[in-house]
């Protein structure tokens, strides 16, 4: 067994590292061009300036939108309640109610619970046992006090795609605002703003290479109803999100975006590559493994699996040289079982087993390869100890 350095990192799911390219571009902020991005009386607010509108644009260019479309924020946290908050607010009272899905994340989740306890209707859909919304379904929870349906791009546990054009259409339709959490998806899979009916979107930076700490909204700017900000402050970001930008985690967003843009295909045929031998390899050493969520319809380098006997905090602890997860982590401090397990209709004993692996842009075949091995070998140890 070939022996990479360890330790190996699978949890691409939870965050991607800094691309070297991304740090490049932010060098500069950091040190020399320290200006505050919004002074405007001298160069070293221009320049700062000059490289947050660089990122917005190389932002606006990987999703298909104009620039003025991209609202920065903090992260993909901040810009689901700002779509989802700030979306409610505005439409109410004329519209009262908010539908979403039991495996969207814990922020959209969490939104849309404080808007329920403020008095607003929330809907929230089943899936079926492959991850995937019944569009039919969310068809005839529409009502004509629906104002918003929020139905995240790619899970970020099960790494299932949904229909995101589908549902887009069926809200333009039906004359309802569409937000997706697409945080998981932006650098991924292709979207582009101008050719799928998306009303709001939520991007995350340290998800496809970039700094941690900075996010993004799309708005589109054929909306008639804007999101109400959350923060009350200087104006900026359109009068959508008030407070300083950062210029270097700007700069480097902005870089991770174009280098997605650039490098998209070529980083599917490797996770693609990766995902299929590492699952191979696990299918013909291991009985009793099971692929969670659709096998067609996912994100390849999201692989969530059953093993079967084995507990997945005793699997994922006892291998100290590779980082798995046994789900979100934003939830990891919480002991209740995946709610999106759950909501495929696993049991508790078979969510209680169940482990994510994730892999990207900088894994390697020796790294998938030794892996698999130490997996299969902690497994069927746990399985027959004696």
């Amino acid at each position: 067994m070939t022996r990479p350095n360890l330790p190996i990192y699978l949890d691409y799911q939870a965050t991607t590292p800094l691309d070297d390219r991304a740090l490049e571009a932010m060098m500069p902020y950091l040190t020399t061009k320290f200006g505050n991005p919004h002074s405007i009386n001298h160069s070293f607010g221009w320049e700062a300036e000059a490289g947050v509108e660089k990122a917005r644009s190389e932002i606006a260019g990987l999703i298909g939108a104009d620039d003025d479309e991209i609202i920065f924020t903090s992260g993909a946290t901040e810009s689901n309640n700002l779509a989802i908050k700030g979306t409610a607010y505005a439409l109410y009272p004329d519209k009262n109610h908010i539908i979403t899905v039991a495996t969207e994340h814990g922020c959209v989740l969490e939104s849309c619970r404080s808007l329920e306890q403020s008095g607003l209707e929330v809907t929230v859909l089943p899936v079926k046992p492959d991850g995937l919304l019944d569009i039919d379904l969310l068809a005839e929870s529409i009502s004509d006090k629906t104002g918003l349906v929020s139905v995240m791009t790619v899970n970020n546990e099960i790494g299932v795609i949904q229909d995101i054009a589908a549902i887009g259409r069926l809200c333009r339709e039906k004359g309802v605002l569409f937000h997706t959490d697409a945080a998981q998806g932006v650098g991924k899979i292709p979207l582009s703003m101008k050719e799928m009916p998306i009303d709001l979107m939520s991007i995350s930076g340290h998800k496809l290479y970039g700094p941690k700490g900075i996010g993004a909204l799309y708005v589109s700017n054929s909306l008639k109803t804007r999101p109400v900000s959350l923060m009350s402050g200087g104006g900026q970001e359109r009068g959508l999100r008030s407070g300083t930008l950062a210029p270097a985690l700007c700069a480097g967003f902005g870089a991770a975006c174009a280098i997605a843009q650039r490098e998209m295909d070529q980083d599917r045929k490797h996770t693609e590559m990766l995902s299929k031998r590492f699952f191979e390899k696990i299918q013909a050493q291991l009985e009793g493994v099971t692929l969670n969520g659709s096998a067609e319809k996912r994100l390849p380098a999201n692989l969530n699996l059953t093993f079967e006997g084995v507990k997945s905090d005793l699997l994922v602890s006892g291998i100290r040289d590779i980082a798995l997860s046994t789900g979100s982590a934003c939830s990891t401090a919480k002991p209740q079982p995946s709610h999106v397990l759950t909501a495929l209709g696993l049991a508790r004993k078979q969510i209680d087993c169940s482990v994510r692996i994730g892999f990207g842009r900088m894994t390697t075949e020796a790294e998938v390869d030794f892996s698999a091995d130490i997996i299969t070998e902690t497994v069927r140890t746990a399985r027959n100890p004696y």
